[in-house]
């Protein structure tokens, strides 16, 4: 009786990403009290590369400084820059201390901005409550 032989098993060939080649995007800044993330995507939302203060390499309360913020916003700059991104759509969310000092990471990093907008969310007291039980 002959021996049945299998086929070695075959790794499945790697997917080859193609590069993608974007001129304009959006970056979002999130300045938090404790941490700024810093997010650039493509303009329908396709995250492109991402950066915060603790992937910096800051911990605790250093991840809180402007400093921070403007060492984040550099290292995601030169991540888009790998995909040809020039000008970007900035917005800036939160009230932490590193909002201003973003920008000026974004900027010294050779991004040029077609807008600023401010999307932070304003509080307005919340829904009307219900009313107070009659005894």
């Amino acid at each position: 009786m002959p021996e049945e032989t299998t086929p070695p098993p075959t790794a499945k060939p790697k997917k080859r990403r193609r590069k993608l080649s974007v001129s304009h995007g959006r970056a979002c800044i999130h300045a938090g009290l404790n941490n700024t993330i810093v997010t650039i995507t493509e303009d329908n939302g396709n995250v492109l590369c991402w950066s915060s203060a603790g992937s910096c390499g800051f911990k605790g309360t250093r991840k809180s400084t402007p400093y921070a913020a403007k060492v984040t916003a550099e290292a995601a700059a030169q991540k888009a820059q790998e995909f040809g991104l020039q000008q970007v759509s900035v917005e800036v969310k939160g009230v932490g201390p590193g909002r201003e000092q973003a920008l000026r990471g974004l900027q010294g990093a050779g991004m040029d901005f077609d807008k600023i907008t401010d999307v932070t969310p304003i509080q307005h007291g919340g829904c009307r409550p219900k009313r107070r039980p009659r005894n």
